[in-house]
């Protein structure tokens, strides 16, 4: 009995949620779009970027509009009102708006785009757009109406409204002459100082909110990595079922193969003598007495490997010796790293007293 509680203290502590998360923990999260990002840098750098657009081509977009008025009201107000004439005219105001603004939306859509990119990098996640029904639970909704997150995210709120009304009042103030003469200018000379107000105010508020987005920012990447903690046993359970994974089994056996492959070619060189079939069969033997009481296969295979080994022997002038019984045999009987087997000392020690008579002929 007592034994018990001990365990759900033990429980809880494996499963509490304490742990980085592990790269193939990332890659999932990202790919279901979960990723560390900031509302508030995309709002900013769109409103800045839309602002500076009007701040640059504010003429333009005056002088299109004005054209627009003078020809609506020099042309359609001298047409008869009938239902194709306010077909006509909707077509045609609707293509003008469409032709003006069009820059506008598409600098906000590059902004967006380059905003979200600086934070995320390149991520294309379609698994974020399907619909969950468990977001439409009122009692999920209502934790979420009362979390920690939300108090944060009324917290920022209330600031951005507090800063930029004190920004967006500032500037008032200072422009609050101009604005009082407003009814003492022309249309056309009043519609320039109010597109000009605008423009500031919007690039000052833009600034502002990229200045406060830099704390949201951060907060954002603590809250995800928070997120995506794992527990002890989260960790040994996604390294079980990466291990039961026969692709990735498959991929470590290929690895290992390789690995073993360039280590036992890399060994070729240092050979006394390659016994070969000739063209299925190649074995590398060593033989050092400081080391061992007889010669060691370092090296062996069958067809295009055996070839392989023939090859570096060549190039390195490793004696090779064809002996199709002997080679086949040392395939067989003998691993990589073991000695020659007895039956086979009389054999090996003949072609090796071959490799020792010739060498001793080319030295002399």
């Amino acid at each position: 009995m007592k034994a018990y509680p001990f365990k759900l203290h033990l429980q809880y502590f494996a499963d509490e949620k304490t742990e980085k998360a592990t790269p193939k923990k990332r890659q999932d999260t990202r790919k279901k779009g979960q990723v560390a990002k900031s509302n508030d840098v995309n709002t900013a750098i769109i409103l800045l970027f839309v602002f500076l657009c009007f701040w640059f081509f504010g003429s333009y977009f005056g002088e299109t509009l004005t054209n627009l008025m003078k020809h609506t009201f020099q042309t359609y107000l001298l047409e008869t009102v009938n239902e194709p004439f306010i077909e006509t005219l909707f077509i045609e105001l609707l293509f003008q708006a469409a032709l003006t603004f069009s820059p506008i939306m598409l600098i906000a859509m590059i902004a967006g785009v380059f905003a979200s990119y600086i934070q995320v990098g390149p991520l294309f996640a379609p698994e974020a757009l399907k619909m969950k029904i468990s977001k439409l639970n009122p009692i999920q909704g209502a934790k979420r109406i009362f979390s920690v997150r939300a108090i944060v995210e009324l917290v920022k709120s209330l600031l951005k409204i507090s800063f930029a009304g004190i920004t967006v009042f500032t500037i008032i103030w200072f422009s609050l002459e101009d604005v009082m003469l407003l009814s003492q200018k022309s249309v056309m000379e009043g519609f320039g100082l109010i597109a000009q107000l605008t423009a500031l105010l919007g690039i000052s508020v833009a600034i502002l909110l990229l200045i406060l987005s830099v704390p949201d920012y951060i907060y954002q990447k603590y809250d995800h990595e928070k997120q995506i903690k794992m527990s002890k046993k989260d960790i040994k359970d996604e390294h079980k079922n990466m291990e039961g994974d026969p692709r990735i089994k498959s991929k470590r056996k290929q690895k290992q193969m390789e690995m073993a492959m360039q280590r036992m070619m890399q060994e070729v060189p240092k050979a006394d003598v390659v016994i070969t079939n000739p063209t299925h069969f190649a074995v590398a033997l060593r033989y050092d007495e400081s080391v061992s009481d007889a010669p060691i296969v370092i090296a062996k295979g069958v067809d295009l490997i055996a070839q392989k080994i023939k090859g570096i022997a060549s190039e390195h002038d490793v004696i090779t010796v064809e002996n199709k019984p002997l080679a086949r045999a040392l395939y067989h009987q003998a691993e990589i790293g073991d000695q020659v087997p007895e039956a086979l000392f009389k054999s090996v020690a003949e072609v090796l007293a071959y490799v020792y008579r010739l060498k001793n002929k080319q030295v002399n």
